[in-house]
Protein backbone atom coordinates (compact mmCIF):
# COMPACT_ATOMS: atom_id res chain seq x y z
CA UNK A 1 0.00 0.00 0.00
CA UNK A 2 1.37 3.44 -0.91
CA UNK A 3 2.44 5.79 1.85
CA UNK A 4 0.25 8.89 1.85
CA UNK A 5 1.95 12.24 1.45
CA UNK A 6 0.94 13.36 4.94
CA UNK A 7 2.40 10.25 6.52
CA UNK A 8 5.53 10.67 4.43
CA UNK A 9 5.98 14.23 5.69
CA UNK A 10 5.38 13.10 9.27
CA UNK A 11 8.05 10.42 9.02
CA UNK A 12 10.44 12.94 7.52
CA UNK A 13 9.88 15.49 10.28
CA UNK A 14 10.24 12.88 13.02
CA UNK A 15 13.51 11.59 11.59
CA UNK A 16 14.82 15.14 11.14
CA UNK A 17 13.98 16.03 14.74
CA UNK A 18 15.64 12.89 16.10
CA UNK A 19 18.74 13.47 13.98
CA UNK A 20 18.97 17.10 15.05
CA UNK A 21 18.70 16.09 18.72
CA UNK A 22 21.51 13.55 18.43
CA UNK A 23 23.65 15.92 16.38
CA UNK A 24 23.29 18.69 18.97
CA UNK A 25 24.73 16.59 21.79
CA UNK A 26 28.31 17.19 23.04
CA UNK A 27 31.12 15.43 21.18
CA UNK A 28 34.80 14.76 21.86
CA UNK A 29 36.18 18.29 21.39
CA UNK A 30 34.70 21.80 21.38
CA UNK A 31 33.76 23.29 18.01
CA UNK A 32 34.30 26.99 17.32
CA UNK A 33 31.53 29.54 16.89
CA UNK A 34 28.53 28.55 14.83
CA UNK A 35 29.94 25.27 13.57
CA UNK A 36 27.83 23.00 15.76
CA UNK A 37 24.46 24.62 14.90
CA UNK A 38 25.38 24.52 11.21
CA UNK A 39 26.44 20.87 11.33
CA UNK A 40 23.37 19.98 13.38
CA UNK A 41 21.12 21.59 10.78
CA UNK A 42 22.98 19.90 7.94
CA UNK A 43 22.78 16.45 9.51
CA UNK A 44 19.10 16.96 10.27
CA UNK A 45 18.55 17.94 6.65
CA UNK A 46 20.42 14.94 5.32
CA UNK A 47 18.47 12.62 7.60
CA UNK A 48 15.20 14.23 6.53
CA UNK A 49 16.04 13.92 2.84
CA UNK A 50 17.02 10.30 3.31
CA UNK A 51 13.81 9.52 5.18
CA UNK A 52 11.70 11.36 2.60
CA UNK A 53 13.34 9.47 -0.26
CA UNK A 54 13.00 6.15 1.55
CA UNK A 55 9.33 6.78 2.25
CA UNK A 56 8.84 7.72 -1.37
CA UNK A 57 10.50 4.51 -2.49
CA UNK A 58 8.18 2.50 -0.27
CA UNK A 59 5.22 4.41 -1.64
CA UNK A 60 6.37 3.78 -5.20
CA UNK A 61 6.65 0.09 -4.54
CA UNK A 62 3.21 0.11 -2.95
CA UNK A 63 1.71 1.80 -6.03
CA UNK A 64 3.28 -0.53 -8.58
CA UNK A 65 6.66 -1.12 -10.19
CA UNK A 66 8.36 1.88 -11.79
CA UNK A 67 8.42 2.00 -15.55
CA UNK A 68 11.59 1.53 -17.61
CA UNK A 69 11.61 5.26 -18.30
CA UNK A 70 11.41 6.04 -14.57
CA UNK A 71 14.24 3.66 -13.76
CA UNK A 72 16.35 5.05 -16.60
CA UNK A 73 15.84 8.65 -15.49
CA UNK A 74 16.75 7.68 -11.92
CA UNK A 75 19.95 5.87 -12.90
CA UNK A 76 21.05 8.62 -15.27
CA UNK A 77 20.27 11.30 -12.69
CA UNK A 78 22.23 9.55 -9.95
CA UNK A 79 25.13 8.94 -12.32
CA UNK A 80 25.28 12.56 -13.47
CA UNK A 81 25.08 13.83 -9.88
CA UNK A 82 27.77 11.44 -8.68
CA UNK A 83 30.04 12.23 -11.61
CA UNK A 84 29.61 15.97 -11.15
CA UNK A 85 30.30 15.74 -7.42
CA UNK A 86 33.37 13.55 -7.92
CA UNK A 87 34.74 15.90 -10.56
CA UNK A 88 34.19 18.92 -8.35
CA UNK A 89 35.95 17.20 -5.45
CA UNK A 90 38.94 16.32 -7.65
CA UNK A 91 39.25 19.88 -8.96
CA UNK A 92 38.93 21.37 -5.47
CA UNK A 93 41.48 18.95 -4.04
CA UNK A 94 43.93 19.65 -6.85
CA UNK A 95 43.70 23.41 -6.35
CA UNK A 96 43.96 23.14 -2.58
CA UNK A 97 46.88 20.74 -2.85
CA UNK A 98 48.78 23.13 -5.08
CA UNK A 99 48.39 25.97 -2.60
CA UNK A 100 49.27 23.81 0.39
CA UNK A 101 52.34 22.33 -1.28
CA UNK A 102 53.55 25.85 -2.02
CA UNK A 103 53.11 26.74 1.63
CA UNK A 104 54.90 23.57 2.69
CA UNK A 105 57.92 24.46 0.57
CA UNK A 106 58.18 28.04 1.82
CA UNK A 107 60.59 28.58 4.71
CA UNK A 108 59.33 31.27 7.08
CA UNK A 109 61.41 34.42 7.60
CA UNK A 110 62.08 33.47 11.23
CA UNK A 111 63.81 30.28 10.06
CA UNK A 112 65.37 31.57 6.83
CA UNK A 113 68.92 31.58 8.20
CA UNK A 114 70.53 28.10 8.01
CA UNK A 115 71.63 26.44 11.27
CA UNK A 116 75.12 27.24 12.51
CA UNK A 117 75.74 23.82 14.11
CA UNK A 118 77.66 21.30 12.02
CA UNK A 119 75.70 18.54 13.77
CA UNK A 120 72.49 19.69 12.09
CA UNK A 121 71.39 19.15 8.49
CA UNK A 122 71.59 22.36 6.50
CA UNK A 123 74.43 23.62 8.71
CA UNK A 124 78.16 23.87 7.93
CA UNK A 125 79.41 20.86 5.96
CA UNK A 126 75.93 19.42 5.49
CA UNK A 127 75.06 17.43 2.39
CA UNK A 128 71.47 18.70 2.59
CA UNK A 129 70.55 21.96 0.87
CA UNK A 130 68.76 23.94 3.57
CA UNK A 131 66.45 25.52 1.01
CA UNK A 132 65.13 22.05 0.14
CA UNK A 133 63.90 21.01 3.58
CA UNK A 134 60.67 23.01 3.46
CA UNK A 135 58.77 24.79 6.19
CA UNK A 136 58.58 21.88 8.64
CA UNK A 137 62.16 20.76 8.11
CA UNK A 138 63.45 24.27 8.75
CA UNK A 139 61.47 24.50 11.98
CA UNK A 140 62.77 21.15 13.18
CA UNK A 141 66.41 21.78 12.28
CA UNK A 142 66.43 25.27 13.79
CA UNK A 143 65.01 24.12 17.13
CA UNK A 144 68.07 22.59 18.82
CA UNK A 145 67.83 23.19 22.56
CA UNK A 146 70.17 25.99 23.69
CA UNK A 147 72.95 24.84 26.06
CA UNK A 148 71.75 27.31 28.70
CA UNK A 149 68.32 25.68 28.76
CA UNK A 150 69.83 22.23 29.25
CA UNK A 151 71.90 23.49 32.18
CA UNK A 152 68.89 25.25 33.73
CA UNK A 153 66.91 22.01 33.74
CA UNK A 154 69.57 19.47 34.66
CA UNK A 155 72.06 21.60 36.60
CA UNK A 156 74.83 20.44 34.27
CA UNK A 157 76.18 21.96 31.06
CA UNK A 158 75.53 19.79 27.98
CA UNK A 159 78.30 17.40 27.02
CA UNK A 160 77.74 18.05 23.31
CA UNK A 161 75.34 19.51 20.76
CA UNK A 162 72.54 17.20 19.69
CA UNK A 163 72.41 15.81 16.16
CA UNK A 164 69.35 16.62 14.05
CA UNK A 165 69.06 15.14 10.56
CA UNK A 166 66.16 16.03 8.28
CA UNK A 167 65.82 15.29 4.59
CA UNK A 168 62.89 17.01 2.91
CA UNK A 169 60.64 15.82 0.11
CA UNK A 170 62.45 18.20 -2.28
CA UNK A 171 65.94 17.32 -1.01
CA UNK A 172 66.21 14.37 -3.43
CA UNK A 173 63.97 13.01 -6.21
CA UNK A 174 63.09 9.53 -4.90
CA UNK A 175 62.56 7.76 -1.56
CA UNK A 176 65.76 5.79 -2.14
CA UNK A 177 67.76 8.96 -2.78
CA UNK A 178 66.27 10.74 0.23
CA UNK A 179 67.11 7.85 2.53
CA UNK A 180 70.62 7.56 1.10
CA UNK A 181 71.13 11.26 1.82
CA UNK A 182 69.85 10.82 5.38
CA UNK A 183 72.23 7.91 5.99
CA UNK A 184 75.16 9.97 4.72
CA UNK A 185 74.15 12.79 7.07
CA UNK A 186 73.98 10.39 10.02
CA UNK A 187 77.50 9.19 9.26
CA UNK A 188 78.80 12.73 8.69
CA UNK A 189 77.43 14.06 11.99
CA UNK A 190 78.67 11.13 14.09
CA UNK A 191 75.11 10.17 14.97
CA UNK A 192 76.02 6.52 15.54
CA UNK A 193 78.47 7.54 18.27
CA UNK A 194 75.68 9.03 20.40
CA UNK A 195 74.09 7.14 23.28
CA UNK A 196 70.61 7.44 21.76
CA UNK A 197 69.34 7.46 18.17
CA UNK A 198 65.74 8.50 17.57
CA UNK A 199 64.17 7.46 14.25
CA UNK A 200 61.14 9.67 13.68
CA UNK A 201 58.32 9.38 11.16
CA UNK A 202 56.97 12.81 10.20
CA UNK A 203 53.35 13.61 9.40
CA UNK A 204 52.13 14.25 5.85
CA UNK A 205 53.38 17.84 5.62
CA UNK A 206 56.82 16.83 6.87
CA UNK A 207 55.93 17.94 10.40
CA UNK A 208 58.38 16.42 12.86
CA UNK A 209 57.47 17.36 16.42
CA UNK A 210 60.50 18.89 18.09
CA UNK A 211 59.25 18.32 21.64
CA UNK A 212 60.30 14.64 22.01
CA UNK A 213 63.75 15.56 20.70
CA UNK A 214 63.84 18.54 23.06
CA UNK A 215 63.22 16.16 25.97
CA UNK A 216 65.99 13.83 24.82
CA UNK A 217 68.49 16.63 24.21
CA UNK A 218 67.82 18.10 27.66
CA UNK A 219 67.86 14.91 29.73
CA UNK A 220 70.83 13.33 27.91
CA UNK A 221 72.91 16.50 27.85
CA UNK A 222 72.89 16.48 24.05
CA UNK A 223 74.02 12.86 23.73
CA UNK A 224 71.35 12.03 21.15
CA UNK A 225 70.76 12.02 17.41
CA UNK A 226 67.36 12.32 15.71
CA UNK A 227 66.51 11.67 12.07
CA UNK A 228 63.40 12.15 9.94
CA UNK A 229 62.80 11.87 6.18
CA UNK A 230 59.87 13.62 4.53
CA UNK A 231 57.56 11.99 1.99
CA UNK A 232 55.27 14.88 1.06
CA UNK A 233 54.19 18.45 1.69
CA UNK A 234 50.45 18.13 2.29
CA UNK A 235 48.60 17.95 5.63
CA UNK A 236 47.88 14.47 6.93
CA UNK A 237 44.19 14.47 5.93
CA UNK A 238 45.29 14.97 2.30
CA UNK A 239 48.17 12.50 2.58
CA UNK A 240 46.31 9.29 3.42
CA UNK A 241 46.94 7.99 -0.09
CA UNK A 242 50.69 8.41 0.48
CA UNK A 243 50.91 6.02 3.43
CA UNK A 244 52.37 3.18 1.28
CA UNK A 245 55.07 5.52 -0.08
CA UNK A 246 55.71 6.90 3.39
CA UNK A 247 55.95 3.41 4.89
CA UNK A 248 58.42 2.38 2.19
CA UNK A 249 60.52 5.46 3.01
CA UNK A 250 60.51 4.43 6.68
CA UNK A 251 61.41 0.83 5.84
CA UNK A 252 64.36 1.97 3.75
CA UNK A 253 65.54 4.30 6.53
CA UNK A 254 65.16 1.75 9.32
CA UNK A 255 66.82 -1.01 7.29
CA UNK A 256 69.66 1.29 6.27
CA UNK A 257 70.34 2.29 9.87
CA UNK A 258 70.13 -1.35 10.97
CA UNK A 259 72.73 -2.30 8.35
CA UNK A 260 75.04 0.53 9.43
CA UNK A 261 74.79 -0.42 13.10
CA UNK A 262 75.44 -4.09 12.36
CA UNK A 263 79.00 -3.14 11.42
CA UNK A 264 79.73 -1.49 14.77
CA UNK A 265 80.88 -3.00 18.03
CA UNK A 266 79.22 -0.19 20.00
CA UNK A 267 75.83 1.15 19.02
CA UNK A 268 73.35 3.70 20.35
CA UNK A 269 70.01 2.78 21.87
CA UNK A 270 67.57 2.77 18.95
CA UNK A 271 64.33 4.62 19.69
CA UNK A 272 61.27 4.93 17.44
CA UNK A 273 58.79 7.81 17.43
CA UNK A 274 55.72 8.61 15.38
CA UNK A 275 52.85 11.01 15.96
CA UNK A 276 49.45 11.10 14.26
CA UNK A 277 49.85 9.93 10.63
CA UNK A 278 53.56 9.49 11.36
CA UNK A 279 52.64 6.81 13.91
CA UNK A 280 50.53 4.98 11.31
CA UNK A 281 53.38 5.23 8.80
CA UNK A 282 56.04 3.89 11.15
CA UNK A 283 53.83 1.01 12.26
CA UNK A 284 53.17 0.14 8.61
CA UNK A 285 56.94 0.00 8.08
CA UNK A 286 57.32 -2.73 10.73
CA UNK A 287 54.13 -4.81 10.29
CA UNK A 288 55.63 -7.77 12.12
CA UNK A 289 55.39 -5.85 15.38
CA UNK A 290 57.53 -7.53 18.02
CA UNK A 291 59.46 -9.62 15.51
CA UNK A 292 60.39 -6.53 13.47
CA UNK A 293 61.39 -4.65 16.61
CA UNK A 294 63.69 -7.54 17.47
CA UNK A 295 65.11 -7.61 13.93
CA UNK A 296 66.05 -3.94 13.93
CA UNK A 297 67.24 -3.95 17.53
CA UNK A 298 64.78 -1.31 18.73
CA UNK A 299 65.15 -0.54 22.42
CA UNK A 300 61.93 1.46 22.79
CA UNK A 301 59.08 2.83 20.69
CA UNK A 302 56.57 5.58 21.43
CA UNK A 303 53.59 6.17 19.15
CA UNK A 304 51.33 9.12 19.87
CA UNK A 305 47.76 9.66 18.65
CA UNK A 306 47.73 6.82 16.12
CA UNK A 307 44.75 7.22 13.75
CA UNK A 308 42.01 4.69 14.42
CA UNK A 309 40.95 1.86 12.16
CA UNK A 310 41.64 -1.83 11.49
CA UNK A 311 45.35 -1.22 10.90
CA UNK A 312 45.73 0.25 14.38
CA UNK A 313 43.80 -2.62 15.98
CA UNK A 314 45.96 -5.19 14.19
CA UNK A 315 49.21 -3.49 15.18
CA UNK A 316 48.18 -3.17 18.82
CA UNK A 317 47.59 -6.93 18.78
CA UNK A 318 50.98 -7.56 17.15
CA UNK A 319 52.84 -5.91 20.05
CA UNK A 320 50.43 -6.71 22.87
CA UNK A 321 52.94 -8.90 24.71
CA UNK A 322 55.26 -5.96 25.44
CA UNK A 323 53.19 -2.80 25.13
CA UNK A 324 51.38 -0.35 27.35
CA UNK A 325 48.65 2.12 26.36
CA UNK A 326 48.00 5.26 28.40
CA UNK A 327 45.68 8.23 28.14
CA UNK A 328 47.92 10.51 30.24
CA UNK A 329 51.13 10.38 32.31
CA UNK A 330 49.21 9.80 35.54
CA UNK A 331 48.48 6.30 34.23
CA UNK A 332 52.17 5.37 34.00
CA UNK A 333 52.64 2.48 36.47
CA UNK A 334 54.91 3.17 39.43
CA UNK A 335 56.92 1.08 39.62
CA UNK A 336 56.99 -0.02 35.99
CA UNK A 337 56.45 -3.71 35.24
CA UNK A 338 59.44 -5.99 34.86
CA UNK A 339 60.42 -6.44 32.11
CA UNK A 340 59.81 -2.83 31.26
CA UNK A 341 57.40 -2.23 28.33
CA UNK A 342 59.28 -1.69 25.09
CA UNK A 343 56.28 -0.28 23.19
CA UNK A 344 54.26 2.69 24.42
CA UNK A 345 51.03 4.05 22.97
CA UNK A 346 49.92 7.49 24.13
CA UNK A 347 46.29 7.80 23.03
CA UNK A 348 43.76 10.13 24.60
CA UNK A 349 40.41 8.53 25.39
CA UNK A 350 38.77 11.55 23.78
CA UNK A 351 41.04 11.95 20.73
CA UNK A 352 38.78 11.93 17.65
CA UNK A 353 41.72 11.04 15.40
CA UNK A 354 42.22 7.87 17.45
CA UNK A 355 38.48 7.16 17.70
CA UNK A 356 37.43 7.86 14.11
CA UNK A 357 36.93 4.77 11.96
CA UNK A 358 34.43 3.66 9.30
CA UNK A 359 32.57 1.21 11.53
CA UNK A 360 31.21 4.06 13.68
CA UNK A 361 28.78 4.71 10.83
CA UNK A 362 26.85 1.52 11.55
CA UNK A 363 28.02 0.14 14.91
CA UNK A 364 28.28 1.63 18.39
CA UNK A 365 32.00 1.78 19.28
CA UNK A 366 33.14 0.28 22.61
CA UNK A 367 34.30 3.68 23.90
CA UNK A 368 30.70 4.94 23.73
CA UNK A 369 29.28 1.78 25.31
CA UNK A 370 31.54 1.51 28.35
CA UNK A 371 30.79 2.96 31.79
CA UNK A 372 32.37 4.94 33.20
CA UNK A 373 33.50 6.56 30.00
CA UNK A 374 37.06 7.57 29.29
CA UNK A 375 38.43 11.02 30.01
CA UNK A 376 36.88 13.74 27.83
CA UNK A 377 34.28 11.37 26.38
CA UNK A 378 31.07 13.22 27.37
CA UNK A 379 28.45 11.23 29.25
CA UNK A 380 25.84 13.10 27.18
CA UNK A 381 27.30 11.93 23.85
CA UNK A 382 25.02 9.40 22.16
CA UNK A 383 25.46 7.12 19.17
CA UNK A 384 23.25 7.07 16.09
CA UNK A 385 23.97 5.43 12.71
CA UNK A 386 25.73 7.79 10.35
CA UNK A 387 25.33 10.86 12.54
CA UNK A 388 27.98 9.97 15.12
CA UNK A 389 30.38 9.10 12.30
CA UNK A 390 29.89 12.58 10.83
CA UNK A 391 30.25 14.24 14.24
CA UNK A 392 33.54 12.53 15.01
CA UNK A 393 34.79 13.36 11.52
CA UNK A 394 34.09 17.04 12.24
CA UNK A 395 35.76 16.58 15.64
CA UNK A 396 38.98 15.61 13.86
CA UNK A 397 39.06 19.03 12.17
CA UNK A 398 39.18 20.81 15.54
CA UNK A 399 41.20 18.27 17.50
CA UNK A 400 44.38 20.36 17.65
CA UNK A 401 43.15 23.86 18.37
CA UNK A 402 46.25 24.88 20.34
CA UNK A 403 47.90 28.02 21.68
CA UNK A 404 51.71 28.18 21.93
CA UNK A 405 52.94 27.48 25.44
CA UNK A 406 49.46 26.65 26.77
CA UNK A 407 49.67 22.88 26.95
CA UNK A 408 46.38 21.03 27.23
CA UNK A 409 46.02 17.26 27.44
CA UNK A 410 42.92 17.04 25.26
CA UNK A 411 41.83 15.85 21.83
CA UNK A 412 44.80 15.42 19.50
CA UNK A 413 46.96 17.81 21.54
CA UNK A 414 49.56 15.77 23.43
CA UNK A 415 52.02 18.51 24.37
CA UNK A 416 51.13 18.38 28.08
CA UNK A 417 51.83 14.64 28.15
CA UNK A 418 55.07 14.39 26.20
CA UNK A 419 57.58 15.45 28.85
CA UNK A 420 56.70 12.71 31.32
CA UNK A 421 55.77 10.10 28.71
CA UNK A 422 58.94 10.49 26.65
CA UNK A 423 60.98 10.30 29.86
CA UNK A 424 59.29 7.05 30.91
CA UNK A 425 59.01 5.41 27.49
CA UNK A 426 62.68 5.92 26.66
CA UNK A 427 63.94 5.12 30.16
CA UNK A 428 65.54 8.51 30.78
CA UNK A 429 66.83 9.57 34.17
CA UNK A 430 64.91 12.29 36.01
CA UNK A 431 63.63 13.35 39.43
CA UNK A 432 60.62 15.46 40.50
CA UNK A 433 62.55 18.72 40.49
CA UNK A 434 64.08 18.05 37.08
CA UNK A 435 60.70 17.00 35.72
CA UNK A 436 59.10 20.25 36.87
CA UNK A 437 61.88 22.35 35.32
CA UNK A 438 61.60 20.29 32.13
CA UNK A 439 57.91 21.14 31.78
CA UNK A 440 58.67 24.84 32.21
CA UNK A 441 61.44 24.65 29.62
CA UNK A 442 59.29 22.81 27.06
CA UNK A 443 56.65 25.53 27.21
CA UNK A 444 59.26 28.27 26.88
CA UNK A 445 60.84 26.54 23.89
CA UNK A 446 57.49 26.31 22.15
CA UNK A 447 56.71 29.97 22.74
CA UNK A 448 60.12 30.87 21.29
CA UNK A 449 59.39 28.77 18.18
CA UNK A 450 55.96 30.35 17.82
CA UNK A 451 57.47 33.83 17.98
CA UNK A 452 59.77 32.92 15.09
CA UNK A 453 56.79 31.57 13.15
CA UNK A 454 54.76 34.67 14.00
CA UNK A 455 52.04 32.85 15.95
CA UNK A 456 52.80 33.98 19.49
Amino acid sequence: MAIRSGTRVGITLAVAAAAAYVASRPTLVPWPGRIRPAVTAALGGVAAATAFAAAGAVGLRGGGAPSLAQRTRHVVGVGVAAGTAAGAVRVAKSRASGRLEGGGRAIEPGFAKPPTLDTVSGGPGSLVDYDSVGREGARFLSSSVPPATIEEVTGRPPAMAGVRVFVGFDSAPTPEARVALALEELRRTGAYDRAHLLIGAPAGSGYANSTPVDVLEILTGGDVAAVAVGYGLLPSFLSLDRVPLAAETQRLLINGITADLAQRTQRPRVLLYGESLGARVQQAAIPGGTSDLDRIGADAALWVGTPGGPQSVAFHAAVASESITIDRPEQIPDPLPVPRPRVWFLEHDGDPVVRFEPTIAYRRPPWLAQRPRGRHVPEEMVWAPGITWAQVMVDTLFATNVKPGQFDSRGHDYRADLGATVTAAYGLSSDPGTAARLETALRALEVARAERIGEA
